[in-house]
C-alpha cells in the first residue's frame, strides 16, 4: 500500500488535503503519525517561495491572492494558498469561506487552497500553519501564499515562517497613515495600495507617494534591498505583473546577500521554541497534580486574593516539583 507521504510527494491533491487534516487533528493519538508524515516529507528536499499577505479586513486579501495566483498559474507555476479564517471566541466555529471569494483560482488545476481556522492562536496564522506548508511543498508547489485572519496589527506570527511579507492597504490619506503601525510597516517588504482603479485610481497614487516617504523614516528589515510600494487593482488583475517582478527580484536579492538561508534558519528557530512552548503548556495543564489544583487557583485570582503572575510562578513551581518528584 502506497504511504500517504508517497502519495503527497506524487502530488496527489487529495492525500494533500488529507495529509494537512492529520497535522492539524488536535487527537494525542494522531501526533506521532502527523511526526512521521512531516519527517518523510521533509526528507523530500522540495520547497517554495513562503508570502505572507496581511491586511486589514475588506482591503481585499482574497481578491488579490485570486488575482495573483490565476498570475503565476499562467506562467507555469504551482500555487499553494493557505487561507486562516478567525475563529468565533463564543462558539469556536469559522466560516471557512476563502474558496468561495477566489472562484476560479479553487477550481484552477495548478493551485490548491486550503482554509484553516485560527483556533485560540495569536498573530494571524494557526499553529499547524507551518506543517501544513511543509506538506504543500512536498506536494511539490512552488509558491505558497499564507492569507491571514485581518483583524488588525497582531499579525507578524506570518512575517516568521515566510520569505516575503506583504502588507495590503486601501487607498487612504494621511488618516490612514496614522492608523497603522509602525511595527507591522518596518516588517512588510512589500506594501501593496489596493483597490487602484475607477475613481480611487489618483488617491492610490497619492497613498502610495504617502507610504514611500513614510519607508524612508523607518528601518528596513532587510539588508538586501529597501521595502516597495506598489499600487494594484486585485478586482481588474492589474499590477500583478509588477507585484511579481518585485517578489521575485527580492528573492534574488535575498538569495545574493545570503540573507535568504539566514531567514530560513530564522524561521526553523522561532519554530521550534513556539512548538516547546505550547507542548509545555499542553504538558502543565494535563498533569494531574496541576489539574486538581488548577480550580483553586482560577478562583484566587477571578476574585483578586491572588495576582495573577504569582499563581502561575506558583503552578510552574507545582508541576516541576511533581516531575521532579516523578
Amino acid at each position: 500500500m502506497v504511504s500517504l507521504a508517497s502519495q503527497i510527494i506524487a502530488g496527489d491533491r487529495r492525500a494533500l488535503a488529507k495529509g494537512i487534516t492529520l497535522v492539524e487533528s488536535t487527537r494525542s493519538d494522531d501526533r506521532a503519525a502527523a511526526g512521521a508524515l512531516l519527517e518523510e516529507a521533509v526528507a523530500a528536499g522540495k520547497s517554495s517561495l513562503r508570502i505572507g499577505i496581511s491586511g486589514a479586513p475588506g482591503v481585499g486579501k482574497s481578491t488579490l491572492i485570486e488575482a495573483l495566483g490565476q498570475y503565476l498559474t499562467d506562467l507555469g507555476h504551482r500555487v499553494a494558498v493557505l487561507a486562516v479564517d478567525p475563529t468565533s471566541a463564543l462558539s469556536g466555529g469559522s466560516i471557512l469561506g476563502d474558496k468561495t471569494r477566489m472562484p476560479s483560482l479553487s477550481v484552477n488545476p495548478k493551485a490548491f487552497i486550503r482554509p484553516s481556522p485560527a483556533g485560540n492562536t495569536l498573530g494571524g496564522v494557526t499553529r499547524r500553519t507551518r506543517e501544513s506548508m511543509l506538506l504543500c511543498e512536498a506536494a511539490g508547489f512552488e509558491v505558497t501564499l499564507i492569507e491571514t485572519v485581518g483583524v488588525g496589527q497582531s499579525e507578524t506570527a506570518v512575517s516568521e515562517m515566510t520569505d516575503l511579507f506583504v502588507l495590503l492597504l486601501s487607498p487612504g490619506g494621511g488618516d490612514d497613515l496614522q492608523g497603522i503601525k509602525r511595527g507591522i510597516m518596518e516588517l512588510a517588504d512589500l506594501i501593496l495600495v489596493n483597490k487602484a482603479d475607477g475613481a480611487q485610481q489618483a488617491l492610490s497614487q497619492q497613498t502610495v507617494a504617502d507610504y514611500r516617504s513614510a519607508l524612508q523614516l523607518m528601518r528596513s528589515r532587510s539588508q538586501a534591498f529597501t521595502s516597495e510600494v506598489l499600487a494594484c487593482s486585485a478586482l481588474e488583475g492589474r499590477g500583478m505583473d509588477a507585484i511579481w517582478s518585485c517578489l521575485d527580484a527580492f528573492k534574488q536579492q535575498l538569495v545574493a546577500a545570503g540573507e535568504f538561508g539566514s531567514r530560513r534558519a530564522e524561521q526553523a528557530k522561532t519554530w521550534l521554541w513556539s512548538e516547546t512552548a505550547a507542548i509545555l503548556l499542553e504538558a502543565l495543564k494535563d498533569h494531574p497534580e496541576v489539574a486538581e489544583e488548577l480550580p483553586f487557583f482560577e478562583a484566587r485570582v477571578q476574585s483578586g486574593e491572588l495576582p495573577a503572575t504569582l499563581a502561575a510562578q506558583q503552578l510552574v513551581a507545582r508541576f516541576r516539583g511533581a516531575n521532579h518528584d516523578g
